[in-house]
């Protein structure tokens, strides 16, 4: 899925992560973002947009953070998958359930107006754009 690319791999997440994800996940979370942590746990690399870098967390750590609500309050909606490693999410947007783009958001400024960028239609364009500069 990523090969060729510029993406710290590494090893798949477990059946039991992936399905502790599934259990927690949000009606309309896309499929391929199981099929990417099937693939790697976590990671991180380039994106030719911004946040120009994609730091994927692993399975279990994306069930808790649904789980526990961490960004519910102030980020309603927003599915979060991963980060840029510097204060910036990256997350799906639930708030578009049709498409459910990919977002990324700073994680301070609870504007969601001011703080929401796209980066990718859907999930499926936004695999296309990991690792690459």
């Amino acid at each position: 899925m990523l090969d060729g690319r510029d993406w710290s791999k590494v090893e798949g997440a477990s059946p039991e992560s992936l399905n502790l994800l599934a259990s927690v996940a949000p009606t309309g979370f896309p499929v391929r973002l199981i099929e990417l942590l099937r693939v790697t746990d976590g990671g991180e690399g380039p994106l030719p947009v911004q946040p120009l870098w994609f730091c994927l967390y692993p399975a279990a750590e994306i069930a808790q953070i649904e789980r526990d609500g961490t960004f519910k309050e102030f980020f309603p909606s927003l599915f979060v998958v991963g980060g840029n490693g510097g204060g910036e999410a990256v997350a799906i947007d639930l708030r578009e359930p049709t498409t459910a783009p990919v977002v990324s958001f700073d994680m301070t400024n609870i504007d969601l107006k001011e703080s929401v960028r796209h980066i990718a239609n859907d999930f499926e364009a936004f695999v296309d754009l990991i690792g690459k500069e």
